[in-house]
């Protein structure tokens, strides 16, 4: 499996796919979504029109315009509500569902922010969980370089944490 974490700014990787932490009206919002965008350009919005949003648990793909990654995933993660309403079902289908679609698009490397835990909340530690065990399930079928783009050293010391417990 080719799985690794990183400390860093996802909007500066050279990969072939960058993952957005969208809404679901993929037009730009706050963080990770936000900064991508900034960093894209106005193509990037004009792109995201054409799709008519996306739902919880999809993803839909766009050029990376001014970014070094080819494409930019656009994917919906759940807002957590204390883990009763399919969070964890709706989060690994953002991570399935973005993989899928980088396979479709005949891309080796993809690059994944921490999906659903900024503002909506999702508690970092079973986020970690749940993307490592959904990615490292996906990469057994369908190898892929595949990196999870902390912000925080905080976030870090998860993700290796879970990444040390799949090796």
């Amino acid at each position: 499996m080719r799985m690794k974490a990183i400390l860093g700014d996802i909007t500066t990787l050279s990969v072939d796919a960058i993952v957005n932490a969208a809404n679901s009206s993929l037009l730009g919002g706050g963080g990770v979504d936000g900064a991508i965008h900034r960093a894209a350009g106005p193509d990037l919005v004009h792109e995201c029109r054409l799709l008519h949003g996306c739902k919880t648990g999809e993803a839909k793909i766009t050029g990376g315009y001014r970014l070094r990654a080819k494409f930019v995933i656009h994917t919906v993660g759940p807002v957590w509500n204390g883990g009763h309403t399919r969070e964890a079902e709706l989060l690994a289908s953002c991570y399935r569902r973005s993989l899928e679609l980088a396979v479709e698009h005949s891309l080796e490397s993809i690059a994944f922010p921490a999906i659903s835990t900024g503002i909506y909340g999702y508690p970092i530690a079973e986020a970690a969980a749940i993307s490592v065990s959904t990615v490292g399930d996906f990469l057994k079928v369908r190898p892929l370089e595949v990196i999870f783009c902390c912000f925080s050293g905080k976030d870090l010391a998860v993700y290796q944490a879970e990444l040390a417990k799949e090796s």
